[in-house]
């Protein structure tokens, strides 16, 4: 990559990183992307992928596979802390999961791409939506748009803060948790504070559940943990005996299958205890990813790719326990999701201090590029 790419992709990954959009509002990132692409004249661009999602497509002359490189459009509803010349303008809403970096690197291969088209089959540059909420990858891939890009291979990236910088961090099977968040509410009944006799308080249950709950990992075999992360008891009402409750948590397991059976114990505790204590309940759920599962063929394009770039690779033997939806296309076809250095000193993803390092941009487009070399040459 020369040094006006590089200079280009830097320039834009500022100008993405000023003006962040939270999940389900990216319309204006989404539209500068599109701008982008425009300029470079590629075959196709794919609209309507989910609200503001996009594919660019770069077509070959022969028949060969699709292969598909992802990165996320949404920003989080966290205030950014800092003095960098192009701190986020959105008040409250910052570009701390570096997803501006993986729009950037992304923008990068298109550069690539435009340069030198594809020889066979077609890549084409997904940009998703509202990764953060675990719904953009579905959105994506159940859109009627998305039946005509049909991938073979899928890949993505995140950046790693605590990883040495341009370290590329790989791991076979599972690389990320499945996680969900499930909410527990308790109806009981209201009553005087002078005579709590007279109403169905749910406080002791949802005193049980939180302390359960935490508990519960214990009678899985498989990695599992449960995080109440909330809970809500009545109303600051001192004459009102509370007849309501509501105890919220984080689920995470390194695969699907033990992901359903934490769910089943939760969910039967909650049933059990609420039983017990004469009140109804109702459970529902949001936020929920799949496991990020690495297929072998594309883990060995990638090795093979870092390899060939020289880039100092780290092979990890535990996934990570935080969540990212490119699970969907890793259930979907040859899936690979790999990390990729981000600093030891960088401050950490979802932190109001962190601010995506350019010195890894290149690595990212290069990495990629030679990997649909392997599949698109």
């Amino acid at each position: 990559m020369n040094s006006q790419t590089v200079k280009k992709i830097r320039a834009f990954r500022k100008e993405l990183h000023q003006e962040p959009e939270v999940s389900g509002k990216e319309q204006q990132t989404s539209s500068k992307i599109k701008a982008f692409f425009e300029a470079l004249q590629p075959d196709e661009i794919v609209e309507d992928l989910g609200p503001y999602g996009l594919g660019v497509v770069f077509k070959g002359k022969e028949k060969g596979p699709t292969t598909l490189i992802r990165a996320e459009l949404d920003a989080l509803p966290i205030p950014e802390v800092g003095n960098h010349r192009h701190k986020s303008k959105n008040q409250g809403v910052s570009h701390t999961c570096g997803h501006d970096g993986h729009m950037a690197i992304v923008c990068g291969v298109g550069l690539e791409l435009a340069a030198q088209r594809p020889e066979k089959g077609k890549v084409v540059l997904i940009f998703q939506p509202s990764e953060e909420t675990g719904l953009g990858a579905t959105q994506v891939i159940e859109s009627t748009n998305f039946a005509q890009i049909q991938p073979d291979f899928a890949f993505a990236l995140h950046n790693l803060p605590g990883y040495t910088k341009n370290e590329i961090v790989l791991k076979k099977g599972a690389f990320t948790a499945a996680s969900k968040g499930m909410t527990i509410s308790l109806h009981g009944k209201t009553s005087h504070a002078a005579h709590p006799e007279d109403g169905l308080s749910p406080a002791e249950a949802m005193c049980k559940l939180i302390i359960a709950l935490e508990k519960l990992p214990e009678s899985i075999p498989d990695f599992s943990l449960v995080t109440v992360i909330h809970a809500q008891l009545g109303e600051i009402a001192f004459g009102t005996s509370p007849g309501e409750a509501q105890v919220m948590a984080t689920l995470r397991t390194f695969d699907n299958k033990t992901m359903q059976a934490l769910t089943n114990h939760a969910e039967k505790l909650a049933g059990l205890i609420a039983r017990e204590q004469g009140l109804d309940y109702n459970i529902s759920y949001c936020e929920e990813f799949e496991a990020v599962i690495n297929d072998v063929v594309p883990w060995e394009l990638v090795n093979d790719a870092a390899k060939e770039l020289a880039l100092k690779r780290k092979h990890i033997r535990t996934p990570f326990r935080w969540s990212e939806d490119f699970g969907k296309f890793a259930s979907l076809t040859n899936s690979f999701l790999f990390g990729l250095g981000a600093g030891k000193q960088q401050p950490q993803l979802h932190e109001g201090h962190y601010d995506f390092p350019d010195e890894i941009l290149e690595t990212g487009v290069a990495l990629f590029t030679a990997i649909i070399k392997k599949l698109n040459y």
